[in-house]
């Protein structure tokens, strides 16, 4: 026979034992949850990920747009905004911040490296010296709202093509 005092003992170990094993439960099921992305700092705002393959699709498509002649000024938005395009059809989720980032940071450095080549040299520094960041700001409207559109109406299309009818 046992005494009341160990049997006391083991059951309040075995408390103790499945409060530890809860506890380590709840905190590994709050670390899932935190790195999943609902739970960080930016709750699902912007992904890097996403953005660096933005950037990625939105320089590629402003070198193939570029390249088009005669419309090569104009090709480099269509490029931009097919960028936002692919993604917006592939992507599940909403990805405006990261489209928009990548299509203004690609447009703005098109926009100045174009100035610094195309003109005479000393004159184009001179020229990027005056009105650099509004020519860079120039730039980054115009790529930001091409990937932006280019995103709306890709996803626009997934969800018209997956809605039911």
């Amino acid at each position: 026979m046992q005494r009341s005092d160990q049997r006391e003992s083991e059951q309040s170990v075995d408390d103790l034992l499945s409060g530890v094993n809860r506890e380590r439960d709840e905190a590994m099921q709050a670390e899932r949850s935190a790195s999943s992305g609902g739970g960080g700092r930016l709750g699902g705002l912007f992904s890097p990920r996403v953005f660096l393959a933005a950037l990625v699709l939105s320089i590629g498509g402003l070198l193939v747009g570029g390249a088009i002649p005669l419309v090569g000024f104009i090709g480099r938005f269509v490029g931009i905004a097919a960028a936002g395009f692919v993604l917006g059809v592939v992507g599940s989720k909403r990805y405006y911040t990261e489209v928009v980032l990548a299509g203004a940071i690609a447009a703005g450095l098109a926009f100045v490296l174009s100035t610094l080549f195309a003109v005479f040299a000393p004159f184009a520094v001179q020229l990027l010296a005056d009105y650099g960041v509004a020519i860079a700001g120039v730039g980054a409207a115009s790529g930001g709202l091409a990937g932006l559109v280019g995103h709306y109406f890709g996803r626009d299309l997934r969800n018209g093509l997956t809605q039911e009818l």
